[in-house]
């Protein structure tokens, strides 16, 4: 069970999550002409590049730190630089911080209904006989029968199809993912430098209302040809996350799905606009009025703060980077 919630808090970043992991960069087997069009794809989107950066308005300091959410050891160059910031900061914000992850524990435990559907067909009913032989063999690689998955609602399917087996087997051995957003929370905690949510502990489950039945099992289509090599998947956009090259994270997902998922080009790209609407761009506009009031507050102390959240939160012209700029701060990058 501790997998499975940790697993749900970590669809909260709004992009991919990975372990470290045996595998090879797809980029370097990669047809010449999908990675020039994943580079083009990228060209022009705002702050593509960086993890680290400070926004500054007038006596307002934020600093934001884009972050991966499973164990790598090359965390600790950002945890080595953001120590001192976090010490001195009057908060920490985060997605969600200690209290929220443990209220969301407790919902998960007290009513699985909220990640199992125990009404209506099954997956197996749902999807032709290849789809959920695919899917069951998928599932089992990451720990959890068919006969569970049969059951699961499709968002919590489709998003466990992008996580690696290895990733699974880290967490089930360790009981936690050891990214550098748990890592900078034991920093402010050892620091005394409180820790406060962007959002509401319950944000997942409003992530994929509205969704219609087909929409649901297309987003489990759209995932079942990269659950096959999910652990080269996982060292190529950790290694473009570490390279800080983040944009090039979601336009890889999406040509992938476009060469392997077997929908046609606007279903993908319908896909991911509603994925980047809801995941992503639609949260940066909320996190905004809480970010501007910290930085406002700890100003009148003389005081910044630091804020951390998933990586794809950053750039794009929805992006909090392009969001605070609109708002009248001036934003350098600092890695």
């Amino acid at each position: 069970m501790r997998m499975t919630i940790s697993a749900a808090l970590f669809v909260l970043a709004g992009q991919p999550v990975w372990a470290a992991c045996d595998g090879q960069n797809l980029f370097d087997t990669m047809p010449p002409d999908r990675a020039a069009a994943i580079e083009a794809a990228t060209e022009g989107v705002p702050y593509r590049r960086g993890l680290l950066f400070e926004a500054r308005r007038d006596d307002q300091r934020i600093i934001l730190a884009g972050t991966y959410h499973f164990a790598d050891s090359r965390h600790q160059a950002m945890v080595d630089r953001l120590r001192p910031l976090i010490a001195e900061a009057d908060a920490l914000f985060v997605e969600a911080g200690p209290e929220e992850e443990a209220r969301l524990a407790e919902a998960l435990t007290r009513d699985p209904t909220l990640m199992v559907n125990p009404d209506g067909p099954t997956l197996p009913e749902r999807l032709s006989a290849p789809e959920w032989q695919a899917l069951a063999q998928a599932m089992s690689d990451r720990g959890t029968p068919a006969v569970i998955a049969a059951k699961m609602r499709p968002w919590y399917v489709a998003m466990m199809l992008g996580v690696s087996p290895c990733m699974v087997r880290t967490m089930a051995e360790t009981g936690d993912a050891g990214g550098l957003d748990h890592l900078l929370v034991a920093e402010a905690e050892a620091a005394g430098t409180p820790i406060r949510p962007l959002e509401p502990w319950d944000t997942i489950f409003g992530l994929f209302e509205g969704l219609t039945p087909q929409q649901e099992l297309d987003m489990i289509r759209a995932g079942l040809p990269a659950a096959g090599y999910a652990d080269d998947y996982a060292v190529t956009l950790t290694d473009a996350y570490f390279d800080g090259d983040v944009w090039k994270i979601w336009e890889f997902g999406r040509f992938d799905a476009i060469a392997n998922s077997g929908l046609s080009r606007a279903e993908v790209d319908r896909q991911m606009s509603f994925a980047q609407t809801r995941l992503m761009d639609d949260r940066n506009r909320a996190w905004i009025a809480p970010l501007t009031r910290g930085a406002v507050e700890a100003a009148s102390e003389g005081q910044g703060i630091v804020a951390a959240f998933g990586a794809l939160h950053l750039p794009g012209a929805a992006g909090v980077l392009a969001l605070l700029e609109a708002e009248g701060f001036d934003i350098n990058r600092l890695d």
